[in-house]
């Protein structure tokens, strides 16, 4: 199967979340129900770095994180059939390795494990300045399916 990019705009048809929840930016690359990338440009000007921290601001983790549960949500979402079905994120395992400062941007790789009746399990990458900033093992539901 081919892989196809997806625009700020187009990707809102495959995810559910908007500003100012919404962690990507772009998607480079989607072959569906295989894998997702793309990347999140973070500025100043993101509403969480103000209070986390002020005067030494960081993406927060769980934000981290929901970028990538994001970016593998469009994996799915771009199968024949799911592109209006809500998603849930279930479960996660992590590990932060460095922080996600304003001005960096996060590149995003994801791949899908496993596809079975509404159950996803996947893997996501993201990187910062091509060193890995955080890593994560996902579970992700489509409800409508189970």
């Amino acid at each position: 199967m081919e892989g196809f990019s997806l625009n700020y705009i187009e990707l809102q048809e495959y995810q559910q979340n908007r500003y100012p929840f919404l962690m990507i930016d772009h998607v480079d690359e989607v072959i569906p129900g295989k894998s997702a990338r793309g990347y999140k440009n973070l500025t100043l000007n993101e509403w969480f770095f103000p209070v986390h921290f002020p005067g030494a601001p960081i993406m927060p983790g769980v934000l981290q994180v929901e970028s990538l549960s994001q970016m593998l949500i469009i994996a799915i979402t771009t199968l024949p059939g799911n592109k209006e079905k809500a998603t849930r994120f279930v479960s996660e395992s992590s590990k932060f390795r460095k922080e996600v400062l304003p001005g960096d941007k996060l590149v995003i790789e994801t791949n899908v494990n496993s596809w079975k009746h509404g159950i996803v399990k996947g893997v996501g990458v993201g990187y910062t300045n091509g060193t890995i900033a955080v890593e994560a093992e996902m579970v992700i539901t489509i409800p409508d399916i189970l």
